[in-house]
């Protein structure tokens, strides 16, 4: 036959759009001319194709070759192109069987002598291939174990052009990738993790630490240098609730598409905690590009976001936080078209009080009124108000540091997080939403009534400490998790106080 048609995929950011590569060899004067909408990278597999063909034992006729890669509207980019179009060529001039690659989606980069590598995002593009109804996969080798965790679907892994065509053509047929429950899990954890019996003292810190994972809360720990924020910080990836396998193939999904799963044990089973510089820019927080890949605040999402030293963070790079905080996604817009990544995460920051970092201890601090000022004036009120807990971290006595018993371990504190997540679970099952803090002003009425005692209590800090109707909010989704925490199906007066302690920080430092 002349003609050929083999399907392939291409990311579009997190989603997948279905390319057929077709092919047409006749006669004529020699050549290989390629159409389709096609970035730089994609005409060059022209060269790649042809001498991959060569150098893998297999005939290229001197003819006629047209490519046509469709949807001309949609523009081709990456190598994993190179192997449909190999594949589609060798369909043409008979040197794979009529129908072979029916209902088969192929996707991989071609080297020189013929093997086949591996490329990114296959995750995305096997669970598209079996929404669209394909019952075949053939990947790169290397790709083979990522795309076997899509159950109902068959994955063939070939390490060269030869190799597959000799499968195709029954020679030797390559067996099937076999998904077996827990084979391509991520390593487990290691017991020489941190723990939070580690810290000496900071109850209080531990405290809204269990608070914030406990119901998903943003948490701002405010201190001096060396009272314990970012170990704190660092711990709290320990007490992360477990991920069901939804959240597990979601996160891998993202990881998938920017290249960085195991080719061994790609699917990852641990909630992400994300450390970034203060030097991050905004493209690489909230993702960019002219084709635009998410971000860390998406490679963060079902996990934990830390922001060390938030205070020196570019204030427009804290600012572009903001509608991501509130959406729990991000949304770029370019003139080919708008992506939607996922951004439900943890927002975890530490900062210093003032740039020497001992305010307001007047006998320590050496900053001016005015230095003070403009360092706390580079978070906003609008950013803080969508920061759930604040709370101080004060310096840690020596008689904490040297004490003989140990704290509370993280496995104590996460099995009262797992405790509150299942209540929350529970309660809202069939509601789309996952935690206390994803509440919205409906919700909140149904589920964080209060009592007279709350409400009349609520009323007096609501004036006092000056409140927005989304710290208003905010307390009461805190508030219900410090009764979940409890066991309790009713917001206590204590229950609320603990959560108005949580928003005072803010009063005593930037209400000055």
């Amino acid at each position: 036959m002349a003609f050929s048609s083999v399907a392939s995929a291409a990311l579009q950011g997190l989603g997948v759009e279905l390319i057929h590569v077709e092919a047409d060899v006749s006669n004529g004067l020699p050549m290989f001319h390629m159409v389709g909408y096609l970035s730089s990278e994609v005409r060059e597999a022209s060269e790649r194709v042809r001498t991959a063909i060569h150098n893998a034992g297999l005939s290229f006729p001197p003819k006629k070759t047209v490519i046509n890669l469709s949807p001309a509207t949609v523009k081709k980019r990456g190598p994993s192109f190179d192997l449909p179009i190999a594949m589609s060529v060798l369909l043409s001039v008979g040197s794979i069987p009529e129908h072979s690659l029916d209902g088969t989606i192929v996707v991989g980069e071609l080297s020189l002598n013929g093997c086949v590598r591996m490329v990114k995002g296959v995750l995305p593009i096997v669970m598209r291939a079996k929404e669209a109804g394909y019952h075949t996969c053939i990947l790169p080798k290397e790709n083979t174990a990522e795309g076997a965790l899509v159950k109902g679907i068959r994955i063939i892994g070939g390490a060269s052009l030869k190799e597959l065509c000799d499968h195709l053509n029954k020679v030797k047929e390559i067996p099937p990738a076999a998904y077996e429950e827990g084979m391509y899990c991520g390593d487990p954890p290691g017991s020489n993790l941190p723990d939070f019996s580690d810290i000496g003292g900071q109850e209080a810190v531990k405290r809204a630490s269990e608070v914030a994972v406990a119901g998903g809360h943003n948490l701002l720990l405010m201190g001096p240098p060396g009272s314990g924020k970012s170990m704190l910080a660092s711990r709290i990836s320990t007490i992360l609730p477990p991920l069901s396998k939804e959240e597990s193939m979601e996160i891998t999904k993202i990881y998938s598409v920017l290249g960085m799963v195991k080719r061994d044990r790609p699917l990852i089973t641990g909630r992400p905690f994300r450390s970034i510089h203060h030097t991050a820019t905004k493209a690489a927080l909230i993702g960019g590009g002219a084709v635009p890949v998410p971000g860390e605040i998406s490679l963060a999402h079902g996990g934990v976001l830390f922001m060390d030293e938030l205070a020196e963070f570019q204030k427009s790079v804290i600012e572009v936080l903001r509608q991501p905080l509130e959406e729990r996604q991000v949304c770029l817009t370019r003139s080919h078209g708008s992506y939607v990544f996922p951004a439900n995460f943890i927002l975890v920051a530490a900062m210093n009080p003032c740039p020497c970092g001992n305010y307001p201890d007047m006998e320590k601090c050496s900053c001016s009124e005015t230095q003070i000022r403009q360092y706390l004036g580079r978070i906003s009120q609008p950013f803080l108000d969508r920061m759930d807990i604040c709370i101080e971290t004060p310096r840690v006595g020596y008689e904490a540091l040297n004490r003989k018993e140990k704290g509370e371990t993280s496995a104590e504190i996460r099995a009262r997080v797992i405790k509150a997540r299942a209540v929350q679970n529970r309660r809202y099952q069939g509601t789309g939403i996952f935690s206390n803090s994803m509440l919205g002003v409906k919700e909140l009425e149904e589920y964080c009534g209060l009592d007279r005692e709350g409400e009349a209590l609520m009323k007096r800090a609501f004036t006092a400490l000056g409140l927005t109707a989304r710290t208003y909010h905010k307390i009461l989704k805190v508030a219900r998790t410090i009764a979940d925490l409890d066991g309790k199906e009713r917001i206590a007066s204590g229950h609320l106080k603990e959560a108005i302690g949580y928003r005072t920080i803010d009063k005593k430092y930037w209400g000055r």
